[in-house]
């Protein structure tokens, strides 16, 4: 199993990921503002088990990575800190969408809420590299099954996931309305968020490959 610190680690990675804006986070928002909250946590219950579909599929080649060439560990950690430096910018970037601006969606049944928010997941660009690219970097083969450390990682992502956008869900509405009121907030927000993603890269590109 990880150690705590490692644990504690991961779950900072997650959730400067799940802070960013990103695919599910919009998908959640939007459904929480145009078809209530309860329609939101339906969504977010479908996003879960695409996150537990990509843990999954990741235990499943994980082993392999780790038995790989260091070279394949080098490029793996150079991808995921490329991606988090893309969604620090992306955040920032001149001309982007707020992420609490409304956006219209048509009300669905509860059935189709869940399939949507799994299929956005499945489709989700952050979701496959966190677990293909940064997952791996927090795996120590001395410490026992790779395995059980990456359930132990996983679950920590998924839980941290479903804490943050439980928080999206409830308070979007209220916060559409505040940070219209106050762009300035908006503003610092999306700055700290990017710098956040920036300060993992950094630390992500100089620890050393295991």
């Amino acid at each position: 199993m990880p150690d705590l610190s490692t644990l504690a680690a991961f779950a900072l990675v997650s959730l400067g990921l799940v802070l960013s804006p990103g695919p599910n986070m919009l998908y959640l928002v939007s459904r929480s503002i145009t078809q209530g909250r309860t329609a939101g946590l339906i969504s977010l219950a479908g996003v879960a088990c695409g996150f537990v579909v990509w843990l999954v599929a990741a235990c499943a080649g994980i082993a392999a990575l780790l038995a790989a060439a260091p070279a394949a560990l080098l490029f793996i950690k150079v991808a995921g800190a490329a991606y988090l430096l893309w969604l620090a910018w992306q955040t920032i970037r001149p001309g982007g969408r707020a992420v609490f601006a409304p956006r219209a969606l048509d009300p669905h049944s509860r059935s189709r809420l869940f399939a949507m928010g799994l299929t956005t997941n499945l489709l989700n660009p952050k979701a496959a590299v966190l677990y293909a690219s940064l997952l791996p970097q927090f795996i120590d083969p001395d410490r026992g099954s790779v395995l059980g450390q990456s359930l132990a990682l996983g679950g920590t992502q998924i839980a941290v996931s479903v804490a943050v956008n439980t928080g999206w869900i409830l308070t979007a509405g209220t916060l559409a309305v505040t940070l219209a009121r106050r762009p300035l907030w908006q503003r610092f927000q999306q700055w700290l968020m990017a710098t956040v993603l920036a300060a993992m890269a950094a630390r992500l590109l100089t620890e050393p490959v295991r």
